[in-house]
């Protein structure tokens, strides 16, 4: 398959990206194509639909051998389930696939037409192989069974995040910061509450510590500032 473009996003890293597409609106994305992927006219009726599924790599999970079951970690990391069970991205293909809002398109002079999307749940650079409209008529069944993961919703954390750490980072990021906290971004098989954790997020390093169902941030780290990690244009 051919790469058609990449997205980005405030994630440099796996750690404290949602589980799942779209449990965070707040959270942005934008895609730009390939050269050869830039004609307008492929895009022709995409604006006319609110969801887009996107088809992505996972590049940061690549594996030599795959294994036929997994450890889910919403399952404690001790329950083995089948591969094609799960969206484990340790699979014989490394395909992603997630659900986002489509906010609109630009057309612009130098990267032709550029998506902006929400509800993301992939790193920064991540390689796209596809883009299709969502259908709601067909995509979606109310109905369906959910397996395990009808076990596994509610694990939201109460988020203590001080005003004033909270003010360092700019203000339409804050709601954001604040729900990828309550999702719990530790592994569910990571309970050490004497353990400091960091997300990294939008260019800010977030630092909490976990006692119960409370996260409590401690310090916000403003890391190009710091002369580390600079997100991607």
């Amino acid at each position: 398959m051919n790469i058609i473009g990449h997205i980005s996003t405030d994630f440099p890293t796996k750690f404290g990206i949602p589980r799942q597409s779209g449990l965070i609106e707040e959270l942005k994305g934008v895609i730009t194509f390939e050269p050869e992927y830039r004609q307008p006219e492929a895009f022709r009726g995409l604006e006319d639909f609110s969801h887009i599924w996107v088809l992505w790599q996972f590049s940061k999970s690549q594996k030599k051998t795959i294994a036929a079951t997994v450890t889910p970690p919403r399952l404690g990391g001790k329950v083995r389930m089948g591969v094609f069970a799960t969206r484990s991205p340790f699979r014989p293909n490394d395909i992603g696939l997630s659900c986002v809002k489509l906010e609109h398109i630009e057309y612009t002079a130098d990267k032709g037409p550029v998506l902006f999307v929400s509800g993301v749940d992939m790193v920064d650079g991540t390689p796209i192989y596809d883009i299709k409209p969502y259908v709601k008529f067909t995509d979606s069944h109310p109905e369906a069974k959910e397996g395990f993961t009808a076990a596994t919703y509610n694990r939201n954390l109460k988020v203590i995040f001080p005003s004033d750490l909270l003010a360092i980072m700019p203000e339409n990021k804050q709601t954001a910061a604040v729900k990828i906290l309550e999702q719990d971004p530790r592994p569910a098989y990571d309970a050490d509450e004497s353990r400091a954790y960091g997300v990294t997020f939008s260019g800010f390093d977030i630092r909490f510590k976990v006692h119960g169902d409370v996260l409590t941030v401690f310090e916000v780290v403003d890391i190009e500032a710091a002369g580390g990690y600079k997100k991607v244009k």
